[in-house]
């Protein structure tokens, strides 16, 4: 699947999406995504699901574990979990399927019940599809704050719990004439990205509630109650890793090499004025130069350099939900003529940063891709910030503790922040990549960089407690009926089951692995109306992976029917 570069400068995108670099406080303030969500954006051909499919809530504990500690001080209380399910395809002994929703509001996850993979599953198995939204996100809040300690209840942990009482309690409007509770019905989970890897943990710490799962960097599984018929995670990131400096390892491997190539040598000149000169004049000159003379620290600097390189994860095989940013950057970075008039004013000031940066010998090249690059980074990043009447520091920075402290229920940015910072890591870092190879982000861009939202917002001052994560099973979690479905070329997949560290597995019906080519993050999820496929969409390995997924669920369902479970 070859990568298309549009170099058109005037449709490049604003800086706040489709990026995975440290998230800025302008950012947080506009309630942009966390790196691991991928929104589906509603397309304008499509009906808004949220008009479809009615919310619902179920009463649920705040607290499931009066005897950890770490709970304390205990809560007896409940809070709304809210969900949506659709019921049309549902025939007597049908399953449900629960897409957990993982870090992000549930009502982002509701075009797959619409067209996506659940639709799909549902379709097949003449089941019910229902979008179960995470604690502490969307209106799922079980606290008045988002105090550090009423946060003590965020946890996976808990949230688990909270899917499994689902399972055992619900009632579906409409369907109240039916038991439709685990162990009565079968339940399947799926989950992509963290969800993929909670949907893996679901199988295996609640095996007899749900029957089966299916993980797509998000994640299911489960251990105790048979109620988990299955689970399937899509891009499941089951690997808690602190360092996450490998997110950026399959891009440098399977991205445009040209590009690849021009983006660490860059990166690599701006590190060397930066890190290697230590010349406040020449650093300034070199801020200067991209428009961000303003920007008060390096490493948000530096940070906002990453932008570009880091839209990888925001491709996706159907043009509408596509995000064009990184076609776009590559594009600007390898043209070979300068497409920014005012960017060639700047010639001679970056000769000399790429002679200081160690490249003077390269420059007859350099020139005209760093000419690009801050022309790229003129258009997406200062033109939009000054045009919604911010400083550019205030866009850029990370460093702001009094906005970390605040933590009324406004302020929903927290919840994932406290999760990575108290749990699962996923600090992506340029200093973590080794001395002898060229980054594509920063060396500035460090641990210490990447936890001031630790430190100022919740006074976490040591690193996640990833053991607590990864005692789940990690890169060998698994159990019957657990799918793992990931993309080959997903920034994520170094921390899920397919990373070039973890064993290797042979795929079957009763724990499918499946790997697909060409592509990047939970690329199964999201599907197309019967009308919208053509014969290149979805593409072959996305669509016969959706086929398998149906097939082997199927195949699951059958084992039920007969009892075998």
């Amino acid at each position: 699947m070859g990568l298309k570069f549009a170099a058109l400068f005037l449709a490049l995108l604003p800086f706040s999406t489709a990026k995975s670099a440290s998230q800025t406080i302008h950012e947080l303030k506009k309630g942009t995504a966390p790196d691991l969500s991928r929104r589906h954006h509603i397309s304008k051909r499509d009906v808004d699901p949220s008009t479809l499919y009615p919310e619902h809530n179920l009463s649920v504990p705040i607290d499931h574990f009066h005897n950890e500690s770490i709970y304390e001080p205990h809560s007896s209380g409940t809070f709304n979990l809210r969900y949506w399910f659709d019921g049309s395809y549902y025939k007597e002994g049908g399953p449900v399927i629960v897409l957990e929703s993982g870090e992000d509001t549930g009502t982002d996850r509701l075009p797959y019940l619409q067209k996506g993979i659940l639709h799909q599953l549902a379709e097949a198995t003449n089941g019910i599809g229902v979008v179960l939204e995470h604690r502490y996100y969307g209106t799922s809040f079980p606290t008045p704050d988002l105090s550090t300690e009423n946060l003590r209840f965020l946890t996976t942990q808990q949230a688990l719990a909270d899917t499994a009482y689902f399972a055992q309690n619900v009632m579906f409007e409409g369907l109240e004439d039916k038991n439709l509770t685990a162990p009565n019905t079968a339940y399947i989970a799926y989950g992509g990205s963290y969800a993929g890897a909670f949907v893996a943990f679901l199988r295996t710490t609640y095996p007899d509630v749900y029957f089966g799962n299916i993980i797509l960097c998000f994640g299911f599984s489960g251990k105790g109650l048979t109620i988990n018929t299955g689970s399937i995670s899509s891009s499941g990131v089951t690997k808690a890793i602190v360092d996450f400096w490998a997110y950026y390892e399959p891009v440098r491997e399977y991205g445009p090499p040209d590009c690849i190539l021009a983006t660490q040598k860059l990166t690599n000149i701006v590190d060397n004025v930066l890190i290697g000169k230590h010349n406040t004049q020449l650093t300034n000159e070199l801020k200067t130069a991209f428009g961000l003379e303003d920007v008060e620290y390096d490493d948000d600097f530096a940070n906002v350099l990453s932008y570009g390189i880091g839209g990888w994860q925001g491709r996706n095989w159907d043009p509408a939900v596509n995000h064009p940013s990184f076609s776009q950057y590559c594009g600007n970075l390898t043209s070979n003529t300068t497409l920014y008039p005012t960017s060639a004013n700047a010639t001679s000031t970056v000769k000399k940063l790429i002679a200081a940066g160690g490249y003077g010998n390269q420059s007859s090249v350099l020139i005209t891709q760093m000419l690009n690059f801050i022309g790229y980074v003129n258009t997406t990043f200062v033109v939009p910030c000054e045009e919604e009447g911010e400083t550019l520091d205030e866009c850029a920075t990370t460093h702001n503790k009094t906005f970390y402290e605040l933590d009324d229920i406004t302020q929903t940015w927290r919840s994932w922040p406290y999760q990575y910072c108290s749990q699962w890591g996923f600090l992506q870092t340029g200093s973590g990549v080794p001395a002898d190879q060229l980054p594509l982000i920063s060396r500035t861009i460090t641990l210490d960089y990447e936890e001031i939202i630790c430190r100022d917002a919740f006074n976490i001052t040591t690193r996640p407690a990833i053991d607590v994560i990864n005692a789940y099973g990690g890169y060998d979690v698994a159990y019957n009926r657990l799918a793992f479905i990931d993309g080959e070329d997903d920034p994520w997949r170094g921390a899920t089951p397919h990373a070039p560290e973890a064993k290797n597995r042979t795929s079957s019906t009763d724990q499918p692995f499946i790997l697909i080519a060409d592509a990047v993050h939970h690329w199964d999820e999201n599907g197309l109306f019967p009308n919208e496929t053509t014969a290149d969409l979805p593409p072959a390995p996305v669509a016969d992976t959706q086929k398998d997924e149906i097939a082997f669920v199927k195949a699951w369902m059958a084992e039920w029917a007969a009892g075998n479970y």
